[in-house]
């Protein structure tokens, strides 16, 4: 087996592992507010967001990937061959051993600041800032900051609008909010697939074009269907396996959670995340989904959330891209010594 080849397996693995690590971390943010309205059992609400996972990764296209895989450093600036390619190696190194060390913890973390993290911090130790484009991760980086932000705000609005239309109806109305979860778990699940399953895809394809095993077509950026299949059956698999202590916090750590509250947190990030992955936006499902869950809770009562809690997710949430930028960086570092 060439170098070459056993660098291309090495790619497609890791890249798969993150995934999976992508699918268990964030399964917590997408299942918790319903499991703990007591609407499903955890088992069947996972299974769902697991299907719903593999459909938005595989039908509802391809833009966040063409942004992973040629918006962040263009694949042409950088280095053919396998020197090229330890900066993509080191950059997920990075971003699955911080999504391993949030879930130890019980820590919802944001997977795509940890691989946006990762990418920055390997290229910067390898070949410094002039290869980056330091505008397009600009971009990015304040449309992760800002969607948490508008996350809370729509949330919050919904769920007073959805107070205000539900105060007159009888307790039946908690009913309607549990079967309307159904409809808002499936969306949700269907934008976290479209947007999170395809950072992987753009990193292997990103990987193969370094390593001269593909060449997209002239002015386009296809995305190899067996690429988008596996990328879709690890994020799938990993949000099967389900992240329990990070559901736990979400679930049961901020406020006492009611159908209301899931399916207004539900269906505001949804439309959050897919509007952001139609622009071709990669951004945090797990910030989204957690900022919009405190929304809903703020326009009940602001003094139910454990606010304390929430803080601490907003320091994680900072401290991800710097510590997986380091931790890629001195991957780099490392593997250069190796290969």
């Amino acid at each position: 087996m060439s170098l070459v080849i056993f660098m291309a397996i090495l790619v497609v693995a890791l890249a798969l592992f993150f995934n999976f690590t992508n699918g268990f971390n964030d399964s917590a943010s997408q299942v918790a507010t319903i499991i703990f309205s007591r609407t499903l059992q955890p088992e069947i609400a996972l299974f769902i967001a697991a299907v719903a996972n593999f459909s938005g990764a595989y039908f509802l296209g391809t833009a966040v990937a063409q942004t992973i895989g040629s918006g962040i450093v263009d694949p042409s600036l950088m280095k053919e061959g396998v020197s090229g390619v330890l900066v993509i190696l080191a950059a997920l190194i990075g971003a699955i051993l911080w999504n391993l060390v949030t879930w130890y913890f019980g820590i919802p973390s944001s997977s795509s600041h940890a691989l946006i993290g990762g990418l920055v911090g390997s290229f910067l130790f390898s070949w410094g800032p002039n290869p980056i484009n330091w505008t397009k991760v600009f971009m990015i980086i304040t449309v992760m900051i800002i969607s948490p932000i508008i996350g809370f705000i729509i949330t919050y609005i919904f769920t007073q609008l959805t107070l205000i239309f539900s105060q007159w109806s009888s307790p039946k109305i908690n009913k309607v909010f549990k079967n309307l979860q159904f409809f808002s778990l499936i969306t949700q699940a269907l934008a976290h697939g479209t947007n999170d399953a395809q950072k992987a895809m753009g990193v292997i394809v990103f990987g193969f074009v370094i390593l001269g095993l593909y060449t997209p077509p002239q002015g386009q950026y296809i995305i190899p269907t067996w690429i988008i299949v596996s990328c879709a059956l690890a994020i799938s698999f990993g949000t099967m396996v389900g992240g329990k202590r990070i559901i736990k916090k979400l679930g049961s750590g901020l406020y006492k959670i009611r159908p209301i509250h899931s399916f207004a947190s539900q269906t505001a990030s949804t439309l959050i995340i897919y509007a952001a992955s139609i622009f071709g936006f990669p951004v945090s499902t797990t910030q989204i989904i957690s900022s919009s869950v405190m929304g809903a809770g703020a326009a009940f009562r602001p003094k139910m959330i454990r606010w304390k809690i929430a803080q601490d997710m907003v320091v994680v949430w900072f401290i991800t891209i710097p510590i997986s930028g380091t931790i890629a960086g001195l991957s780099f570092l490392l593997l250069n010594k190796l290969f």
